[in-house]
């Protein structure tokens, strides 16, 4: 009998709650394992008033210990959904495009689907590099921020926390400079002129997007890009030439597995950065998946079996989340968009508060978005609304064909930017155009309307004369999300309010 994706979300959640038992492909059929021995009820004459379960309770559980590691192996994914993600970057970039420590990825040009990354952006190029801080402390030079561009960015842990905010907004202030990462631990002097980041983690990796300066083209960003440079302090005396990568006609596959493999990528960061005080107790229970600091990883075919089927789970899970969106969360409590950066309540990304952990919303989180920033401003330097539903409420579809009307007085100072990602993925959606976005820097090409302002088109095929106002979806379910860079009060007090997508 086939269940339909919401069905199958319902059975999933009822899993996490402990409500209910999912029976997968291949699974032992549930059945009572031993009744307990019928008790008189508490109270009673030479009987406890506890210590046992209810008379005539059975165990739900035919396989003990497939069930430990499938709850266990449910609950680490969304526990280490941050420190996944980012490490997936890396784990592409070594293997598909031979990199290594220290080498910069420098885009020529603005990113196409072969980025295949989370909510990626595809109006500026990208930059990106990742070291070991094992090796010893590692020096970043950044170039000044001026007439030939500047960059804006952030430096992450292996949890993907931010450690150091890069260019105008960050520690350098726009001026430029040498950041020194020192690993968990470095006692020793910090040379006089570098700005100093202490990691808490030994693997650290950047991104950061260079800006174009104004009357500047692309190319100009990524030869200002090519600015930066990144060597080990014991080099410092005399620096390798600086290698840089440009993947721009390249899959560059960054995406987390949902599968088995996404605990190949936990124990290679579980196994190797130090467990924080918070983490020593998912640190203990990951023992029972062959998960420890400093030891190899071989699970057996149970464990794999149940690693499988937590992580395909975890997906239905977040997904399941996402289209059931807390309302208080909208951005307008009136439209249907809620903000890609959803800041917890201290309004930075870790969701560490004093007694607890928020688990639920950073996985949900880190599931869409990658490289926040160290703490979310009143006055963020650039909006992301992702549209969650249609003017009536309505979950988007695949195949089904949208519209959004964008005004032509728009409240950014810079521009704004329509990308259109697949839902499944949070990632570009492949399509024969290369067409992810649409711009105000594509105006001139587009059809206007009377008003001045355009509409734009989202779905599996452009309308009659259109195509130029069209962002293809290829048959996929579609996440549009409106980038506003430079937005004004108007946006950040929220007293514009951008329509809500419709559906034609």
């Amino acid at each position: 009998m086939s269940v339909s994706r919401r069905e199958f979300y319902k059975l999933v959640v009822g899993v996490a709650a402990g409500f209910a038992v999912i029976k997968h492909a291949g699974a032992q059929q549930i059945t009572a394992v031993k009744k307990i021995p019928l008790h008189h009820g508490a109270g009673d004459k030479g009987e406890t008033q506890g210590g046992f379960p209810p008379a005539g309770a059975v165990c739900s559980i035919a396989d003990f210990d497939y069930q430990i590691k499938y709850q266990r192996a449910f609950e680490a994914v969304l526990w280490n959904m941050p420190a996944v993600a980012i490490y997936s970057f890396r784990r592409a970039a070594f293997k598909n495009l031979g990199m290594k420590d220290n080498d910069i990825i420098a885009y020529s040009h603005t990113a196409t689907p072969k980025l295949e990354a989370i909510t990626a952006n595809s109006t500026t190029p990208y930059i990106s590099a990742f070291t070991d801080l094992q090796k010893g402390p590692v020096v970043l030079e950044v170039p000044e921020a001026g007439a030939e561009g500047s960059l804006y960015g952030q430096i992450v842990d292996a949890w993907q926390f931010t450690i150091a905010d890069v260019g105008p907004s960050g520690m350098d202030k726009g001026k430029g400079g040498k950041y020194l990462l020192t690993p968990p631990g470095y006692k020793d002097a910090i040379p006089e002129g570098y700005l100093h980041v202490a990691s808490p983690n030994y693997r650290v990796a950047l991104a950061f997007r260079s800006v174009l300066a104004p009357g500047k083209s692309a190319n100009d960003a990524y030869l200002y890009s090519k600015k930066l440079r990144m060597y080990y302090l014991s080099e410092a005396a005399n620096p390798p030439a600086q290698k840089f990568v440009d993947p721009s006609d390249e899959v560059y596959p960054t995406l987390p597995f949902y599968d088995e493999r996404h605990f190949d990528d936990m124990h290679a960061v579980a196994s190797v950065e130090p467990a924080r005080e918070q983490d020593k107790v998912m640190m203990g229970m990951l023992l029972s998946l062959g998960i420890e600091r400093g030891k190899s990883f071989n699970p057996d075919a149970t464990t794999r079996k149940a690693m499988r089927q937590a992580a395909i789970d975890a997906w239905f899970y977040l997904q399941h989340w996402f289209d059931n969106f807390p309302r208080e969360k909208l951005f307008w409590p009136d439209r249907h968009y809620a903000s890609l950066l959803q800041a917890d309540d201290n309004q930075r990304f870790t969701f560490v508060y004093e007694d607890r952990i928020d688990l639920i919303n950073r996985a949900a989180e880190y599931f869409w978005c990658t490289y926040m920033p160290k703490q979310l401003s009143a006055s963020p330097a650039t909006q992301y609304l992702m549209a969650l539903a249609d003017n009536k409420g309505q979950l988007l579809e695949a195949g089904v064909m949208y519209k959004l009307v964008v005004p032509a007085q728009m409240p950014v100072k810079q521009f704004w930017a329509l990308t259109v990602y697949n839902r499944d993925t949070m990632s570009f959606i492949y399509n024969p155009l290369d067409r992810t976005t649409l711009s105000s820097y594509d105006l001139e090409k587009m059809k206007k309307n009377a008003d001045g302002s355009v509409t734009l088109y989202i779905g599996p095929h452009a309308p009659d004369g259109l195509q130029s106002n069209w962002i293809p979806t290829s048959g996929k379910r579609p996440l549009p999300a409106m980038r506003l860079y430079g937005p004004t009060d108007a946006i950040n007090h929220k007293t514009f309010k951008l329509a809500d997508i419709e559906r034609i």
